[in-house]
């Protein structure tokens, strides 16, 4: 700048300060286009308007429950210029076209297209071109609580000239029901586009009762016509007429299906579209598997261990490059713990429990996040991977946001009213739902509805890191608070990035502007057109090649929730210059391979005639290296009805299911393993014997009737009277408050050396424990087998240390109890679930290794007279430890250990940032012990539970905590006196995920955790061996956790983890596609047993039949 000479002082200093204040400025805006996206003006996008929603007396939430669900949105080329254009469906006005002018700039269309509607509630859009002339139409879903035509679906049909003729009759797809969205598919491969009605029941569901009405069909209901509709349907198209072939096809057409989500894509990679399903409420969601012969099998419960308990919008994608579909889906988890305790109320136990018996699967409130594990399973990840709590969220989004090569999640949400604010539901909703037929004018229904809050909330994106997601909505530049709904992602701009479009109740709609080409992302755009029915290639598949990685994408354009993205395919490159190759596998299963496509463009493709046939083969591995082994002939493992939460309300899981208690030995010398399997109370423990030709028969033995009461949860083979045959050792538990405890008392049973047990009396003195593990070694050196009983728990008391127990045997199998005497510091660690003898402190004894809940692995050092804990790095991590497996994992001559936790795929976790802690105290003062976990939040300590649950147990908080809002802000030490936290026994944990342990020279160990999807299941049993024979122990390890309270969900991810080691420390995991295994339920224990066709895996299931795995040679 020029500045004139003759300027006074005051006026530089003026002009300094102008020039120092515009720099202010120009490196605020520039911080500002620092954002990935940018929220254009609504003035200057041309697109301004709103959806508006207000509550009237004859319509408002209390009449029409999904009055806050919100439009869609529908993005594609109506006039085929190259350019995306935007439709808005608008819930109680005109329905919005938009025609894109270039520069993120619209016109609004919409009268001059025809294509407002004439419906009063539209809710989703898809567009399509449903009779092949190349230009797309649009299929507009209609609902409302109006009954007869006006929630008739429209259909518009494109002229060609700017203009559309409404002709959903003429296709059959008017009358469709009380539709939420539509997908087209061509589920038969026949050239043309059928289609998913999705609906949504307009019956009360507080009507249903839980009732499992899922395969009757709609018309078969004695309801009143008003509340039928709501029963999905699917139409063939039949020569360019849809014909309903809901039934045929294997389509449930239930009034308790309330679908808010639908989905589409080749889930098994047979060339054929499948079907993904949400339903809100109690109704479970749907995967159909298409037959390939004009039907769908509906089998959900066979792919996926559970589900989003409200599922609402739905996407499937590749999310981890391996080629194959993952699915993501919406629920209402508040991630913010004041909000969630302000909004949100549990499952119960007892209503979980319930609808298991009822058939409705296992449900949770979270998103969920479910990984192809190429199969035929999925594994859902979604709190490891940081995206399961996003608050009430509608539309689901899996795409490469930043152009980095990885699809990230975009999520939508917002409710304007919050209609489970609990404080209004306790002080307002219940006599509003019983006196609506008394509010005779409109100013009661206004009134009571806005004591309802409304909080706007911001958005969410997570960036995809491979391993986990990161929450990027702030540094994207994505968090304006909303009240979002239906979402699309598309090019608006041609930039070669995805612009993001999302309809809003009550706002303007957001269109999201990308700017990473900007900032010098590189990317390749597909655009394909087939000269068949099917003219915009829906259902096509396109593989991206770039170096060793691979992308995958289809074209499916309704996605989310009521909405349809764009047809074009986007593959962000990052900083990727070249491409090896692109395959495109069409509709009609013909293969196209392009080699070396240009990058930084749209390439239009067209189908080419010559394309090479493709042969689907089966995807799944035959040659695993492990296969099951069927036919076992061994009973299922029975658990006894109990429920820890009966008593103890606030305990955040059961104790009362630990079985079954498993040995393996030969117990009759004829060279083969026999299995010993322990069974909850009321049912006798079995013993079977290997016959020589293979397989097991059950023992006549009835040795175990006469203890059938008591629950036999661990188990050991072992020569306790030193006569060379191997004698059984049983540990009793079940943590049941109410029995008595000699319901605890371990038993012995002696070997006659064929096999036959007798129980000896005498043999133990008595003590009751609810043992655990059974750890034995001859810790006095005079040659015969004592025995360390670690003890879970002190029945009915969660969180208190149970003492363990030492035995000392006499060499005749009689034995005392040497704890006092020998056990030290070692008798009460904690809640011990496993402990072994090992040498490492290099003296002629076996020191001892104990692990358990709420403690570090700990060590004691046997000098000889007892035991002295000996510290290690260890000692820092205090985690849910389940297991201990031993061996040289690094081949130094060291013995090193696997420490199985708890995961990291859980709501209740602990880690050295954020610890979780268990408060125990008899808060109340009546007399019994309660349990309060929390989790730390900023460095404060704030309970895990709702209001509703810790109040259940301690009622006295009532008076203290009038309401959700008050108590939702507490921390630990503001809900409680100092004297209670003064005077409470105080437990955490800092580490919950499975560990490496590689003992060093220093006899102490390096420590480092084992692979990702190790951590998505816990580990709860395992084997150390040489399973591929290079010399390098490998690992098997199986877990899982079922009856945690239902906010907890289960911890089903894992399906047994084969991990081959380096010999250096570390393992590399492998697919189960791969491995072969394909475990489900919960696998307490792990054994090798011995057949003469080699070693076997055994695989011991609570409440479930064992199961037997062999090792397959090569």
């Amino acid at each position: 700048m020029f500045i004139p000479i003759f300027v006074k002082k005051t006026q530089m200093r003026g002009i300094y300060f102008f020039l120092g204040l515009s720099l202010i400025l120009i490196s605020c805006n520039e911080k500002e286009n620092k954002t990935l996206f940018e929220l254009k003006d609504n003035i200057q996008t041309g697109i301004n308007h709103i959806n508006t929603i207000e509550s009237t007396k004859e319509l408002n939430v209390f009449k029409y429950r999904n009055f806050y669900n919100g439009g869609g949105v529908g993005l594609g080329d109506i006039n085929n210029d190259g350019l995306i254009d935007i439709y808005f469906t608008i819930n109680r006005s005109d329905n919005k076209l938009y025609l894109n002018k270039g520069n993120l700039e619209f016109e609004d269309i919409t009268n001059i297209a025809g294509v407002a509607g004439t419906k009063p509630w539209s809710t989703g859009v898809t567009m399509i071109d449903i009779n092949s002339d190349g230009n797309l139409d649009i299929y507009v879903s209609n609902a409302g609580i109006d009954s007869g035509s006006s929630r008739d679906n429209e259909l518009f049909i494109n002229q060609g000239d700017g203009t559309f003729k409404e002709e959903a009759e003429n296709y059959n797809l008017a009358n469709t029901g009380i539709t939420t969205h539509a997908s087209f598919i061509d589920y038969d491969l026949d050239g043309d586009l059928d289609v998913y009605i999705l609906n949504n029941s307009f019956i009360p569901v507080t009507t249903l009762g839980y009732n499992n009405k899922r395969g009757v069909k709609e018309e078969d209901w004695n309801i009143k016509d008003e509340y039928k509709g709501g029963g999905d349907k699917f139409f063939e198209n039949q020569n360019g007429k849809f014909v309903d072939v809901t039934e045929k096809a294997g389509i449930y057409n239930s009034l308790i299906g309330f679908g808010l989500g639908v989905t589409s894509g080749d889930i098994n990679k047979d060339g054929y579209p499948d079907l993904y399903i949400s339903n809100d409420f109690y109704e479970r969601d749907y995967l159909y598997i298409n037959q390939r012969d004009g039907t769908f099998k509906e089998e959900l419960e066979d792919w996926v261990n559970h589900i989003s308990h409200s599922s609402m919008g739905s996407d499937l994608a590749d999310i981890n490059n391996d080629g194959y579909l993952d699915i993501f889906v919406t629920d209402m988890l508040p991630e913010d713990d004041r909000r969630l305790k302000e909004t949100t109320e549990y499952e119960g136990v007892d209503v979980y429990e319930l609808k298991q018996k009822l058939g409705f699967y296992h449900q949770f409130m979270q998103n969920s996040l479910q990984i192809n594990n190429k199969n035929n399973s999925f594994s859902e990840v979604a709190f490891q991977k940081g995206v399961a709590a996003t608050d009430w969220s509608w539309g689901a989004l899996m795409f490469d946001m930043d152009l980095d090569g990885s699809k990230d999640i975009f999520v939508a949400n917002g409710i304007y009213h919050e209609l489970t604010n609990q404080d209004f539901m306790n002080y307002f909703a219940n006599d509003v739902i019983q006196n609506m037929d008394k509010l005779d004018n409109t100013t009661s229904v206004i009134d009571i509805v806005n004591k309802m809050p409304s909080r706007p909330i911001s958005n969410y994106s997570f960036k995809n890191n491979k391993i986990s997601f990161e929450n990027k909505t702030k540094e994207w530049g994505l968090d304006k608070k909303s009240f979002s709904n239906g979402s699309a992602y598309g090019d608006l701009d041609n930039d070669g990035d995805l612009d993001l479009v999302i309809n809003n109740v009550n706002q303007p709609v957001f269109i999201y502007e990308n700017k990473s080409i900007q900032k010098g992302a590189n990317y390749i755009s597909i655009e394909l057109r087939s000269k068949s029915k099917n003219t915009f290639a829906i259902g096509s598949k396109v593989y991206l090649y770039v170096k060793d990685t691979i992308q995958f994408a289809e074209i499916y354009p309704a996605r989310g929730f009521q909405s349809s993205v764009d047809y074009k395919i986007n593959f962000g490159l990052g900083e990727n210059t070249e491409i090896d190759s692109l395959n495109i596998i069409w509709p009609d299963q013909t293969l196209q391979s392009i080699k070396k496509p240009k990058i930084n463009k749209t390439h239009l493709i067209i189908k080419d005639s010559v394309n090479q046939k493709l042969i689907w083969k089966n995807t799944i591995v035959s040659e695993t290296s492990f296969k099951p082994i069927k036919n076992l002939s061994i009973n299922d493992h029975r658990e006894n009805v109990y429920s820890d939460y009966d008593n103890e309300v606030t305990i955040p899981e059961s104790l009362s299911r630990e079985g079954p208690g498993i040995a393996v030995g030969d117990v009759n010398k004829d060279g083969l393993d026999d299995i010993f399997i322990g069974n909850g109370a009321g049912f006798a423990s079995e013993l079977y014997l290997q016959k020589s030709n293979g397989g097991f028969v059950l023992s006549n033995s009835s040795a175990f009737n006469e203890f059938k009461s008591q629950e036999d949860v661990a188990a050991k083979f072992i020569d306790l009277d030193m006569d060379g045959d191997l004698d059984l050792y049983v540990g009793t538990g079940g943590n049941e408050r109410s029995k008595s405890p000699e319901h605890l008392n371990d038993r012995i049973y002696i070997n006659d050396g064929y096999g036959n047990f007798k129980f000896k009396e005498n043999a133990l003195p008595s003590f009751y424990t609810n043992t655990s593990v059974i750890a034995t070694n001859d810790f006095d050196l005079d040659g015969d087998i004592d025995i360390f009983i670690g003890n879970r728990a002190v029945s009915g008391m969660y969180g208190i240390t149970p003492n363990s127990v030492f035995l000392q045997n006499d060499g005749n199998a009689y034995f005392t109890n040497v704890t006092d005497m020998f056990g030290g510091e070692a008798k009460d660690t904690g809640m011990v679930t496993d402990a072994i003898w090992i040498n490492l402190t290099s003296n002629n004894t076996q020191d001892l290794l104990i692990v358990g809940d709420w403690f570090s692995p700990t060590f004691f050092k046997n000098n000889g007279y007892y035991l002295e804990k000996y510290s290690t790095k260890l000692d820092s991590l205090n985690g849910w430890w389940n297991t201990i497996i031993k061996g040289d994992i690094n081949n130094d001559g060291l013995t090193d250990f696997i420490l199985g936790n708890k995961g990291d795929n859980n709501a209740f976790i602990g880690t050295k940032e954020s610890k979780a802690s268990l408060y125990i105290n008899d808060f109340d003062e009546n007399g019994s012990l309660d349990q309060i976990p929390t989790k730390q939040i900023n460095g404060s300590d704030y309970p895990i539970l709702v209001k509703k649950e810790i109040q259940h147990q301690l009622t006295y908080l009532k008076k203290e905590n009038t309401s959700y809002e008050v108590y939702a802000k507490k921390n630990i030490n503001e809900l409680l006196t100092d004297e209670k936290i003064n005077t409470s026994i105080i437990k955490f944990v800092n580490e919950s995920k499975s560990m490496i342990a590689i003992q060093n020279k220093n006899r102490d160990f390096d420590l480092k955790p084992l692979s990702h999807q190790v951590q998505r299941n816990s580990v709860n049993t395992g084997i150390l061996e040489d399973f591929n024979d290079d010399g390098n122990l490998d690992l098997l390890l199986f877990g899982g956790t079922d009856h945690l309270k239902p906010q907890f969900s289960k911890q089903d991810a894992g399906f047994g983890e084969y991990l081959i080691g380096d010999g250096i420390g570390d393992f590399k995991w492998q697919s189960y596609d791969i491995s072969g295994f394909k475990v489900r339920g919960v696998v307490k224990k792990a054994l090798k047993v011995k057949t003469k066709e080699g070693s076997l895996i055994l695989l011991g299931k609570n409440n479930e039949s064992p199961e037997l795995y062999i090792k397959n040679e090569n």
